[in-house]
């Protein structure tokens, strides 16, 4: 199968797995499960890809695999956040609530399969690489899956350490600056947008794989601009106030970096 079934397929696959997602969101009122399941939903799609893709087998294999670890992992780290407060719901749902009022639960069936479409689109380098017609493994896939590792054990550390100093009682209302938080505000999103960048590297070598490009470009996009920094820094100039306006001004907001 080329690039542009195992693109379509894969974008099918995560609406309808975003119908059912959507059903359970409204029995348990609380439609920030969406993030758990937009992270798990990668896995079947790179199963797909890497089963019906035309490219070779050893590559299909190892960029699935590459894919369905880390979306196991964050769908996990997810689950255990949003489970954890429920049922409160995300503030970044509960604010879409107020702006919707009328047919709320509809609307958010139109956020759900745009959520859909948007890992269809996400996808694209991993269909590029499953239809890639070269044989073996080459240096872009070597060199993708290096990246690859250093970004998924940079995301699994900064999570862990956020979750440890979030432990610690004595932490309580305080800016986390342990470890890799010293040196960006962020470097949870900054591997996660790593991750993206090997996800098209691994890719460049299938034809038009430069393409792959609009992956980690709108990961850069959301991220910083927003749904990752921008609702995160609202909240912690709320909780935190002056402690973390101090935070941002010695510290790098995503890549990591010296403190001033």
């Amino acid at each position: 199968m080329n690039i542009i079934p195992l693109v379509l397929g894969s974008t099918l696959i995560a609406m309808a797995m975003m119908v059912v997602v959507w059903f359970f969101a409204r029995r348990m009122n609380n439609a920030g499960i969406v993030d758990i399941w937009w992270s798990f939903g990668f896995a079947p799609v790179a199963v797909f890809c890497g089963l019906l893709g035309s490219g070779h087998p050893i590559r299909n294999g190892l960029i699935a695999a590459m894919v369905c670890a880390w979306s196991l992992r964050l769908g996990t780290h997810l689950y255990k956040r949003v489970m954890a407060h429920h049922p409160e719901e995300d503030p970044r749902y509960a604010a879409l609530r107020v702006q919707f009022p009328k047919h709320t639960w509809l609307m958010f069936f139109g956020f759900f399969q745009l959520q859909g479409v948007l890992i269809g689109v996400l996808s694209l380098p991993i269909a590029l690489a499953c239809s890639n017609p070269t044989g073996g493994i080459g240096f872009f896939e070597v060199a993708g899956l290096v990246l690859w590792i250093v970004a998924i054990g940079g995301e699994a550390v900064a999570d862990a350490q956020l979750a440890y100093f979030r432990s610690q009682p004595a932490n309580r209302g305080r800016v986390c600056e342990l470890g890799l938080w010293k040196y960006s505000r962020h470097p949870n999103y900054f591997f996660e947008w790593l991750v993206w960048v090997a996800f098209f590297i691994f890719a460049l070598g299938a034809p038009f794989g430069w393409a792959g490009i609009l992956s980690p470009a709108l990961m850069l996009y959301f991220l910083t601009c927003v749904t990752g920094i921008p609702p995160s820094e609202a909240h912690s100039l709320v909780s935190r106030g002056d402690a973390y306006r101090s935070y941002q001004k010695r510290t790098s907001p995503f890549i990591p970096w010296f403190p001033k």
